[in-house]
């Protein structure tokens, strides 16, 4: 069982103790500082832009509500199966994309759908408004649809570079510059060490000449 426990704890990367280490350790340290500041500020664009396409994206679903209790008054004629389908059919949906923090992303531009006139002797008189009714629906459940795509896009980036921003904040700025302390004392140490065996060596030299 206590092998068992060793076996999960995290094993820190073993560094040289040496000056080409000090130098990588360095190097690392102040490449990990430059890049976060970059990070930092891609996760405050992405959170902006999340924020804005959902406050969007609830304004569409408001208008979807808003439509669908307009639906109340068309229900009973509607019941009259009057196939507005067979008068209505979505030809193409533009889109174009534009690029937030370095994320593509589709932007809804309009849906183009293509419209059978109605034969007007063998049609109800509201079957114009109903055919725009419907082609008005289609419409903002299309715009949902491309908001909700964006927002999945800039979420997931998101969640990488927070991810990211955690592992250099927590993780990899605290180990270089551990390292780096870790190095500089064991060569201090050793520098020291040097420097008495020196002295040492220097004292018998001297004690040998004399005697």
């Amino acid at each position: 069982r206590n092998s068992g426990r060793r076996n999960r704890r995290v094993r820190m990367p073993r560094i040289k103790h040496t000056k080409n280490e000090l130098k990588v350790q360095r190097d690392s340290l102040n490449r990990f500082r430059r890049y976060l500041p970059t990070l930092e500020l891609k996760k405050q664009q992405l959170q902006l832009e999340v924020r804005r396409i959902q406050r969007t994206l609830d304004e569409k679903r408001l208008e979807h509500d808003r439509l669908l209790a307009d639906l109340d008054c068309w229900v009973a004629l509607f019941a009259e199966d009057a196939r507005l389908e067979t008068f209505l059919r979505l030809v193409e949906v533009r889109k174009s994309e534009t690029n937030i923090a370095g994320v593509s992303i589709p932007v809804f531009q309009d849906a183009v759908f293509e419209r059978k006139a109605p034969d007007f002797f063998a049609t109800q008189p509201w079957i114009d408004d109903g055919i725009e009714f419907l082609a008005r629906i289609r419409r903002v459940l299309l715009e949902e649809r491309i908001l909700e795509q964006g927002l999945a896009l800039l979420r997931d980036e998101l969640l990488v570079t927070s991810q990211r921003v955690n592992l250099f904040e927590k993780i990899k700025i605290p180990e270089a510059a551990e390292n780096i302390r870790a190095i500089r004392i064991f060569l201090g140490d050793e520098q020291t060490a040097g420097v008495a065996r020196s002295k040492i060596a220097k004292a018998k030299s001297e004690a040998l000449k004399s005697a």
